[in-house]
């Protein structure tokens, strides 16, 4: 049996036993496999999974999906961030209702076509759904592979993703290419983790490079460190009459595209009490001597690539040239985690 022969056999061996019961392998509808997908780009299956619940309930198909607002289908996407793919997947529920009849495109170049889905995407779904053998290659892959096969190149490098590309489509079983998918992408999320991998008691542990020389931790690779950019954010809460605030929608290409916020102006540093009134940039209904910091401390939130320093001023003022809304409706709008942090924090 060749090494790539044992691999295979040994994760679907794995997976047969060990597989958890999970709502879209009950059927591999490819609405319910596409939905599982595009919510778990970037997102533990843990805290997914209740996601693809509300989603399902809310949305039982691809029309209902698409007949829906963006607006809502942003605020049942709150809290799982990238929101990009909230509205690439609202995106595709239109394109496939409203000029696929509702059916989604069956092969793996076709699916490639659709909003938001990239390689790994089209080949879960083409694979699970249709039986085609295309392999996934994901953050799961990546790290079984290179621990196994012990692969010294940098994944984080271009000509990596070829080599991975290749090595994973000669282990895909074709004839059960959904199987093997799922197989790899199950062992990596619950057997070979991350951080301190169940070596131990893992079925590949005696022909496992890394777990043989004793470099886990080593694997995968990466070259590259991720450069944090930081940005401080200073977010103007209006406080009105009868009690109402304002909310304005982000319409910028930038993070949290189309969720709404509270008026905000970016700093090239932490403003402070005692220099705040001296940015020109504030609006003048901010400009008062009530005005004041409700966190003392900016709260930081931690994105892939940046860093958000974000302070909280409070400013009760007669009216703005927002559309003003009452505070009790504030759940309603769609908004980043940090806003609803805030909202929790200060109107609860």
């Amino acid at each position: 049996m060749s090494a790539n022969d044992y691999f295979s056999i040994k994760i679907q061996q794995w997976y047969s036993e060990n597989k958890r019961d999970l709502p879209w392998r009950h059927d591999n509808e490819p609405y319910r496999v596409w939905l599982s997908e595009i919510i778990l780009q970037q997102t533990r299956v843990a805290y997914g999974e209740s996601y693809f619940n509300t989603f399902t309930t809310t949305f039982p198909n691809v029309h209902l999906l698409a007949a829906a607002s963006e607006e809502k289908v942003l605020k049942l996407w709150q809290g799982l961030g990238y929101y990009s793919r909230a509205r690439n997947l609202h995106k595709t529920a239109i394109l496939v209702a409203n000029s696929m009849d509702g059916i989604f495109p069956t092969t793996y170049k076709d699916l490639l076509a659709l909003p938001g889905v990239g390689p790994y995407t089209a080949a879960a779904i083409s694979s699970i759904c249709y039986h085609q053998p295309h392999a996934v290659v994901d953050a799961n892959v990546y790290r079984v592979l290179s621990r196994f096969f012990g692969i010294k190149t940098p994944i984080d490098q271009h000509q990596s993703k070829k080599q991975f590309e290749t090595l994973a489509n000669d282990l895909l079983d074709a004839n059960q290419p959904g199987n093997y998918n799922q197989a790899i992408m199950e062992f990596g999320a619950m057997q070979c983790t991350p951080k301190s991998p169940n070596c131990h008691q893992c079925i590949l542990n005696q022909s496992c490079v890394a777990r043989q020389t004793n470099k886990v931790s080593d694997y995968p690779y990466k070259e590259k460190n991720i450069k944090i950019k930081k940005r401080y954010f200073n977010y103007i809460v209006p406080l009105l009459p009868n009690n109402k605030t304002a909310l304005i929608q982000r319409k910028e290409k930038d993070i949290w595209q189309h969720l709404y916020q509270f008026p905000l102006k970016e700093s090239k540093s932490p403003l402070t009490a005692k220099n705040v009134s001296q940015q020109q940039q504030l609006p003048a209904w901010a400009l008062s001597d009530e005005l004041y910091l409700f966190n003392p401390k900016p709260w930081v939130h931690q994105l892939t690539h940046q860093h958000i320093y974000a302070s909280f001023w409070i400013a009760p003022t007669a009216a703005v040239p927002h559309k003003s809304i009452s505070t009790a409706k504030l759940t309603d709008y769609p908004v980043s985690r940090l806003i609803e942090r805030f909202l929790h924090k200060f109107f609860d």
